[in-house]
């Protein structure tokens, strides 16, 4: 494939041999769709989530698809990047001239059309002038979704749900198998969906809290087709969600692009979505979060899961045009139900008195009255008839209503034979696990104190002598003394912490992670996260609107072991504990205490490698102590290396900035990474993760993986010159640019750079290493701004006096920020518009928001391609540059 085309390649791709996998008989229309979108392959082999993050020739592009394999991957692209036209499933031939065929390029020239300027017409007939090429025949988006959601392993279709989330769209609930006969509850790629809502008590301030959607309770309302309904009822749905002067297209319908092409694989598909108050009544269209699902088809032909919305739903909504005798009979079937029923029905559709006859017989069943049937009269009506469906909604709400979550959903729809997709053994097994290890929590800090014993005082003690040690590199003519009694207290500490025994609760973690089968593994650690998440009340948050703004103050803390913030308990603890075993280990073999045939602790690293391989973010700075490991990510690196094997050319891409200027959310939007987002809930240290690049481009990309690393919370933005924290920030900032080849600098204002940077940029300039810098301010706190050029070489203003007199005392420099400044000048400085289009919770991703990061990521991987970042390293380079740093 030439470099420069717009096709689209990922994973294995598909060849045309592998359109006649299925025997030559009459296919299924799901053979078709899978076969017409290039996704049979993947029907015993399921595509992994790894598949979907990898670099290749496509992630510098973006261009429409030409043809139907190409819509699977561009739906994974745009959804990775947030993109609200993600859905949008035209395709586009953009062929030039000279790219045609030539025999079509002949043809065309024999059918020229020639004029006779005399008679003023055509010497041929017009209509017979060669069509120029066009695309095949386009798929509805919801065929798309489902055929990708039925060839993708569930955590792939967990990362699609997330990621549709944040976009607004309609998730699946119900995925349809028509072929199998398998209709599956998406219960488990539900449950990463996570969103905050404003919550009121009676008495007391409002206060924002997150949740998982999966648990809880709500009002749930159905819109449901009944035969045939000249209304849409996805439109209606899309209507009472939206607020006041705004639509909001939440369910995909018939007036949306190739929203009137046939479903072929889709219907039967149940979608389920949200509202969540925000605590502003001009915007809040209910007072409380509600549910609604929406059954794609004609209850008629999809009775299970009309079954199922009954058994689960507080009201349902029946749109027709037509009642007929099968219609009364299915509907007479539900007379023991105790869900309340609505009817919409059109005047000027059907056959009214029949309808009338059938209504009047149903009013007893379904103990309903006449205020139960609805009639939309016109299309002019349809903001009173919005009000009239919300209020019957807020109505039911406020009565004793049945309200259920996700999961008990599921359980109905187990009942009804339904399968569910985390009934799995191995999903099972990994939550068993799981539940043994959370129920002995009881109380977080105690927890941290008992069960992980070698972090704490011991940690923080042994990275503080080991730094002395450290720094005395530095000095010229050391005392001997003084050195042997640093190497003293340093493996006085780590004799200590190895004659500790691994707690129950870590060495059950450490059977979940050694599970022999990998799904077994990712589902426990997927169980992990949320289980620890759960710990305790659901934690109060900041208004959605603001978390992203979230500043310290200048002059924190200067105690170095004082948190900036509480640090949640997390899977990263007990990873850090292994680590710790591991370096107390490693120390005393290095010193002769221990052979390392006496080793317990030696195979840690890989099994940490295998999660990082498998897409968890991995710590490389302690959160706790400031400090790097060194032993334990060298042992790291070092099997990472032989895991790897030839492909471990590595180029560095790290993230810096103050926690709360977005710069997670920014490498999780512009690489599907997952990197924890939220000052509330995130983890002090700082992460990498790993990316694949695809065989076919990392000869033109100049490498294999990218390391991508996330500064976290290590840069508090606190000016303490005189204690040890701005000191500390500054050492560890310079030593993840120092490791880098490519820094992005997040910042939230023009004099908004922090000191430590400010400081790492100056020493760094000393070595001669200086990465290639990408400046990125983004807009956090308007919701609407004018769309400014991506790219900007402006020169960001000086930095303020107080902050510049600070890092040149601590370089015993003179003068001002000048060099800074003509670094800025030359790299790209980017204006990212604001993350939010419209008011959180209800809020999506911006477009514009989207489509600036697309822009840096392509300018990131540009620079890559072109070598402007510096040479590429192996990972035995790295691991001696984390030594020397």
């Amino acid at each position: 494939m030439e470099g420069d085309d717009c096709g689209f390649h990922y994973g294995d791709g598909t060849n045309e041999a592998q359109d006649n996998d299925f025997p030559t008989v009459e296919r299924s229309r799901l053979q078709e769709m899978l076969s017409l979108l290039g996704l049979e392959t993947y029907q015993v082999q399921k595509l992994t989530l790894q598949d979907s993050l990898q670099i290749s020739f496509d992630s510098m592009k973006n261009c429409a698809p030409q043809v139907p394999k190409d819509l699977p991957w561009h739906f994974l692209r745009k959804l990775q990047a947030l993109n609200a036209e993600a859905r949008n499933t035209t395709m586009v031939l953009d062929m030039p001239p000279d790219a045609w065929p030539a025999e079509k390029e002949s043809q065309m020239e024999e059918e020229m059309i020639y004029w006779d300027p005399a008679e003023d017409i055509a010497t041929d007939d017009i209509y017979s002038f060669s069509e120029l090429p066009v695309p095949d025949t386009p798929v509805n988006p919801l065929d798309l979704l489902c055929a990708l959601l039925l060839s993708s392993d569930t955590f792939l279709q967990q990362e699609v749900l997330l990621k549709m989330s944040l976009c607004q769209f309609a998730l699946p609930l119900v995925l349809p198998d028509s072929e199998n006969h398998y209709h599956t509850f998406l219960l488990w790629a539900l449950r990463g969906v996570m969103r905050t809502c404003c919550f009121q008590p009676p008495r007391g301030l409002r206060s924002f809290r997150e949740d998982s959607v999966v648990l809880s309770r709500l009002p749930t309302f159905a819109f449901v087709r009944m035969d045939v309904s000249s209304n849409s009822k996805s439109q209606l749905l899309n209507a009472i969600l939206s607020p006041a002067r705004r639509q909001w297209d939440c369910f995909w319908h018939r007036d949306l692009n190739l929203g009137t092409n046939p479903r072929e694989i889709s219907d039967g598909l149940v979608e389920i979505s949200w509202f969540f108050p925000s605590g502003k009544e001009d915007l809040d269209v209910f007072p409380e979060p509600v549910a609604f699902l929406n059954l794609r088809g004609d209850i008629g032909s999809h009775w299970l899961q009309f079954k199922l919305l009954t058994e689960v739903s507080s009201a349902v909504f029946i749109l027709t045009d037509n009642i007929s005798k099968k219609e009364y009979k299915l509907l007479y079937s539900m007379k023991e139900s105790t869900t309340k029923y609505y009817f919409i029905l059109s005047p000027y559709r059907g056959k009214r008195n029949t309808n009338l006859r059938f209504l009047n017989r149903l009013i007893p069943v379904l103990k309903i009255d006449h205020s139960h049937v609805l009639v939309k009269v016109s299309s002019t009506d349809s903001e009173s008839f919005v009000r009239r469906i919300r209020a019957i909604i807020c109505s039911v709400a406020r009565s004793p209503c049945r309200r259920v979550s996700v999961e008990d959903m599921a359980h109905a729809a187990r009942k009804l034979g339904l399968r569910i997709d985390e009934d799995l053994e191995e999903c099972q097994k990994a939550k068993d696990r799981m539940e043994k290890i959370i129920r002995k929590i009881k109380d977080v800090d105690a927890y941290k104190r008992d069960e992980l014993r070698l972090q704490g005082d011991p940690a923080r003690k042994a990275a503080q002598v080991e730094r002395e040690f450290c720094q005395l590199q530095w000095v010229s003519d050391p005392p001997e003394k003084h050195r042997a009694e640093l190497r003293r207290r340093v493996l006085e500490l780590r004799v200590q912490q190895n004659g500790q025994e691994l707690s129950s609760g870590v060495q059950e973690f450490i059977l979940g992670i050694s599970s022999p089968s990998l799904g077994e593994r990712q589902y426990f650690l997927r169980w992990m996260e949320w289980g620890l998440a759960r710990l305790g009340p659901p934690r109060p948050r900041q208004p959605p609107e603001t978390l992203l703004t979230l500043r310290p103050k200048l002059g924190g803390a200067s105690d170095l072991n004082e948190p900036l913030w509480p640090e949640p308990l997390g899977v990263e603890h007990f990873l850090r504990e292994m680590g710790q075993f591991y370096e107390a280990e490693s120390c005393l073999v290095e010193a002769g205490r221990l052979s390392a045939a006496q080793r317990r602790f030696a195979h840690f690293p890989g099994l940490a490698v295998e999660l990082l391989l498998g897409g968890l973010p991995l710590e490389l700075v302690d959160g706790a102590t400031l400090s790097i490991p060194v032993r334990w990510v060298t042992g790291l690196l070092k099997e990472l290396h032989v895991r790897l094997d030839r492909r471990s050319r590595l180029v560095v891409l790290s993230a810096l900035g103050v926690p709360g200027t977005g710069k997670s959310t920014l490498l999780n939007t512009m690489f599907g990474l997952r990197f924890a987002t939220g000052r509330s809930c995130s983890p002090r240290g700082s992460f990498m993760q790993l990316l694949p690049v695809a065989e076919g481009f990392s000869q033109d990309l100049g490498c294999d993986q990218i390391l991508v690393i996330d500064s976290g919370g290590l840069i508090s933005g606190a000016l303490a010159s005189a204690g040890d924290r701005f000191e500390q920030e500054a050492s560890l900032a310079t030593l993840l640019m120092g490791l880098s080849n490519v820094t992005v600098v997040s910042l939230a204002e023009m004099k908004d750079i922090p000191p430590a940077i400010l400081h790492a940029f100056l020493r760094l300039e000393k070595t001669g290493h200086m990465p290639n810098y990408q400046f990125v301010y983004q807009n956090l706190h308007d919701l609407s701004v004018p769309s400014p050029k991506m790219r900007d070489r402006r020169q960001p203003l000086d930095p303020p006096s107080d902050l510049s007199r600070a890092a040149t005392h601590m370089e015993k420099q003179g003068g001002s920020f000048r060099t800074l400044a003509g670094l800025a000048e030359r790299q790209h400085v980017w204006h990212i518009p604001a993350l939010w289009h419209g008011a959180p919770p209800m809020a999506s991703v911006s477009l514009g928001y989207s489509e600036a990061i697309f822009e840096l990521k392509r300018c990131l991987l540009e620079n890559i391609r072109n070598g402007l970042s510096n040479q590429n390293k192996n990972i035995q380079q790295l691991i001696e540059l984390v030594r020397r740093l």
